[in-house]
């Protein structure tokens, strides 16, 4: 599959109005994707839980215009107007306009929400995007299906299509959106042991996969909801050059490697070595990069240590990884969600502002309202 299989044939724009809505999800990388190349495509492969309860949900709404110079449209949160939105909107639709010839034909009427407290620190853009993506997507399914001049087999829209190119336009507005669409692991980044993986969408993970990984807990403790310290693009930025970034690229292919043992043969302990690992050397990363920048909150390392000490006098699998921030996801087996919460609530709430967390388990991906 290359870029230009995702752009389509001439159509008519014959449709006037409508409105889709679709549920998309957050994720939360085991193997992280860190370092990206032109055009969003990433430096190494990653894989990644689909989430459950955390997720956005969008309404696009669209008329058609007479004028087509320009893009058309308002975006609205939660009911509020927010123009503040509107940049890195227009900036999608640039890089997308040659996929979907169709976004200056009309206005749009952008409605979204989010399942999770605002400002929690829980990264939206995965989710958001994806939704995004998901609804264009539908009105081009739309406008080709009628659009008269066209055959039957011209106007068929494959499912898998469809994902594929929802996939690979939610990549082209935030990276790990393409990792939001389907559940409940899923890869991106062409991995020579995952059948199908590529660069340019994420794809549902299709190796075998033990029963210990099945409904698999993830409560997301908010340490600090506070605004990002470093946006994902100057993070990802700063692996040019990076003196290590080449290890680092070659590192997370090996763990995928070893991951596809992992899911299959239900290891948990090397699942909890492989998750942390990632998540410390994520971490490390930044740490290590120039300019650099610590993201950890002392609270963090709290609670690190609270699981590390929890897990050697229990014999829990649970496990912790982070993104790149402060917040700690903390991942268990669906045998120990009695146990590991009683835990959290006793030993790590203390350490949450506000005491708020979130508790999700692992979904089956995007759907439509």
């Amino acid at each position: 599959m290359i870029e230009e299989s995702f752009i389509p044939k001439k159509y008519s724009n014959s449709v006037e109005n409508g409105s889709f809505t679709w549920s998309s999800p957050s994720n939360i990388a085991l193997v992280k994707y860190w370092g990206k190349k032109e055009h969003q495509i990433p430096e190494n492969p990653s894989i990644s839980f689909t989430l459950n309860n955390c997720k956005t949900i969008t309404t696009v709404g669209f008329s058609k215009k007479e004028n087509h110079d320009s893009y058309s449209f308002e975006v609205f949160l939660d009911d509020e107007k927010k123009d503040d939105f509107k940049p890195k909107i227009e900036t999608f639709f640039k890089r997308v306009e040659v996929y979907l010839p169709f976004l200056k034909a009309y206005h749009f009427k952008i409605e979204t929400s989010n399942t999770f407290p605002h400002s929690s620190g829980i990264a939206s853009s995965a989710s958001g995007m994806s939704a995004l993506a998901l609804c264009l997507m539908s009105i081009e399914k739309l406008i080709i299906e009628s659009d008269e001049a066209m055959s039957a087999e011209e106007s068929a829209l494959s499912n898998e299509h469809f994902i594929q190119k929802a996939s690979f336009l939610a990549r082209l507005g935030s990276g790990s959106a393409c990792r939001s669409l389907e559940g409940d692991l899923v890869v991106w980044g062409k991995h020579e042991a995952i059948s199908g993986s590529s660069d340019l969408f994420g794809v549902k993970y299709p190796n075998e996969v033990h029963g210990h990984f099945k409904n698999y807990q993830d409560t997301i403790l908010l340490v600090d909801k506070g605004e990002k310290q470093v946006s994902s693009t100057v993070g990802h930025n700063l692996m040019h050059g990076h003196p290590f970034a080449q290890q680092r690229f070659k590192q997370a292919n090996t763990n995928l490697t070893n991951m596809v043992t992992i899911l299959k043969d239900g290891d948990l302990d090397a699942f909890i070595a492989l998750v942390e690992s990632e998540a410390l050397t994520l971490h490390a990363m930044m740490m290590t990069s120039m300019p650099y920048f610590i993201l950890m909150k002392p609270n963090t390392l709290e609670i690190i240590n609270k699981i590390w000490s929890y897990r050697k006098r229990t014999g829990s699998k649970v496990c912790f990884t982070l993104d790149a921030g402060a917040n700690v996801h903390v991942l268990y087996p669906e045998s120990e969600a009695t146990s590991v919460l009683e835990f959290i609530q006793n030993e790590l709430v203390a350490y949450c502002q506000n005491g708020q967390y979130i508790c999700d388990v692992i979904g089956l991906g995007a759907s439509k309202l």
